[in-house]
């Protein structure tokens, strides 16, 4: 069974009512995430708060932060209590087609690790389900909230499998939604690629490219570049 408590360097999260627990791609993706000069940011598919606690460590941005799953809502809410940054992230019962039909605001930066099994056996809870689904977010809904919600010098940034990115990749290319950075996660040295971390803006430009490998041939035997990117969170670092 996960911990029950995971402690960061500046924040705690709590994650007993929460069906997705904190994993690797959350802390990918929150420790990636780069806009220093982000005044208004939203995190789609909060689960504990991580991403958007992560955020308001390294920018003094306004955080909204959403999540359909009422558990998920409530424990974000506690862990964003805990914090530092109570008075600057706000957590929303709601899910992104509702929240995005509702609002007439748009942010600096958005940010998701969303659901991503399209085709797959599915988990008995529901609630670990719904989260690990395309069901409740499918990526046309995704997208279309992403354009609505984005401004115009915006930045979105997303974590997803390989074949799941290439279905996102394809389908942002459609919306003129263009890919300017992305990371290749090698979860280890003698493994193939298995996510991708993703920026996209509005503004085309040339994509920067790169990777990055988490461990060593060993498990828990973590690579320099993973200790560096993830340093200012995790304790052992």
């Amino acid at each position: 069974m996960p911990n029950q408590e995971f402690v960061f360097k500046q924040f705690k999260i709590n994650q007993s009512k929460c069906a997705m627990k904190v994993g690797t791609d959350a802390v990918l993706l929150g420790s990636w995430v780069n806009h220093p000069s982000a005044k208004t940011i939203l995190d789609i598919g909060t689960g504990t708060g991580i991403i958007a606690l992560m955020l308001a460590q390294k920018v003094g941005a306004k955080i909204d932060a959403i999540d359909i799953d009422e558990g998920a809502f409530v424990q974000a809410k506690e862990n964003v209590e805990m914090s530092n940054w109570k008075e600057r992230i706000k957590i929303h019962h709601i899910s992104l087609q509702q929240f995005a039909n509702g609002n007439t605001s748009t942010y600096d930066l958005i940010v998701s690790n969303p659901p991503y099994f399209v085709d797959s056996s599915k988990a008995n809870q529901e609630a670990r389900t719904n989260a690990r689904h395309t069901d409740h977010l499918p990526y046309e809904d995704l997208m279309n909230g992403v354009l609505k919600l984005l401004n115009p010098t915006g930045k979105f940034y997303v974590i997803l499998p390989k074949k799941e990115s290439e279905l996102f990749c394809e389908m942002a290319k459609e919306n003129k939604l263009h890919l300017t950075k992305l990371t290749k996660v090698i979860t280890r040295t003698d493994k193939p690629e298995k996510r991708l971390l993703m920026r996209f803006e509005f503004t085309p430009k040339t994509c920067s490219e790169d990777s990055i490998t988490i461990e060593e041939d060993e498990r828990h035997s973590y690579t320099n570049e993973y200790k560096e990117l993830t340093k200012e969170y995790y304790l052992n670092f």
